[in-house]
């Protein structure tokens, strides 16, 4: 028996590799831990099935890391500014909440990047943009709705909705932080705003990984250069690890386990 169990909830999760990636982990770092998935729909349910299932800890991916935050009884400084949620860690019978999404896409981009032009206006958007801006970025926020900006927008940053952003807009690095094209070809915004924009673009990289989606072949096709999210879900996941071990073993020593997921 495994005397610690953690999980990813979401919807999607059947994609998910940070099964592998901390199951991995545990059994090459000798750590008595099982990690699975939970398909959740209603986000209103996330403590009574994180409780109800027995974790220990567990990763939220899309679309509940807002509802992750108001699930949890304490976050620390950089969950709390973001309002988002993406790792949980149960202690002394309260549920603990920690952003790693910021801090694994910072260390993912090119240390040349200045100008970051950031797609979709969910929690993996608010908490990366949060970093990234006191990192020295200068961020730029687009989303369809209008609505969902409110928040970036009370928050200083600079926003745009597909009606309104220039179309002759130029950044270092345009990042689709949506799930478009993750279980079908759509794109983030409306192709025509996005050829204009990735061709004024250096690079694109998406927080989709292990998959060549829409938005990528279009900036592809344009001969910029891609990434997609694999750096970023290893880079979260070693953070995450950490908080679940209780900062027991050294970060590069997770992180070599963890890249076994990727061969």
């Amino acid at each position: 028996m495994f005397s610690e169990l953690f999980a990813i909830l979401g919807n999607p999760v059947s994609h998910s590799k940070s099964p592998l990636m901390h199951n991995f982990a545990f059994y090459l770092l000798k750590y008595n831990g099982c990690y699975g998935r939970y398909l959740l729909k209603d986000g209103k349910r996330l403590r009574e099935a994180f409780l109800s299932l027995g974790l220990n800890g567990a990763n939220i991916t899309v679309p509940h890391k807002e509802a992750a935050f108001e699930a949890c009884d304490w976050c620390d400084e950089f969950a709390n500014k973001a309002k988002a949620v993406n790792t949980i860690v149960l202690r002394d019978g309260k549920l603990h909440g920690y952003n790693t999404d910021g801090p694994g896409f910072l260390k993912a981009i090119e240390s040349n990047t200045k100008t970051i032009l950031l797609i979709g206006a969910g929690g993996t958007a608010m908490s990366t943009s949060i970093l990234l801006r006191e990192a020295g970025y200068k961020v730029t926020i687009l989303n369809r709705t209008p609505e969902r900006l409110v928040p970036f927008i009370q928050n200083g940053f600079e926003c745009y909705d597909h009606q309104t952003l220039p179309i002759d807009a130029a950044f270092d690095l345009i990042a689709n932080m949506t799930s478009a094209g993750l279980q079908d070809d759509s794109l983030p915004a409306p192709i025509s705003l996005l050829e204009s924009i990735i061709n004024n673009a250096k690079s694109c990289i998406d927080v989709i990984y292990g998959k060549d989606t829409p938005f990528l072949k279009l900036a592809k096709q344009a001969n910029k250069p891609t990434q997609d999210g694999s750096a970023m879900l290893l880079n979260q996941g070693v953070l995450a690890f950490d908080h679940f071990t209780d900062h027991k073993f050294e970060l590069k020593q997770i992180e070599q386990t963890m890249k076994m997921a990727f061969l």
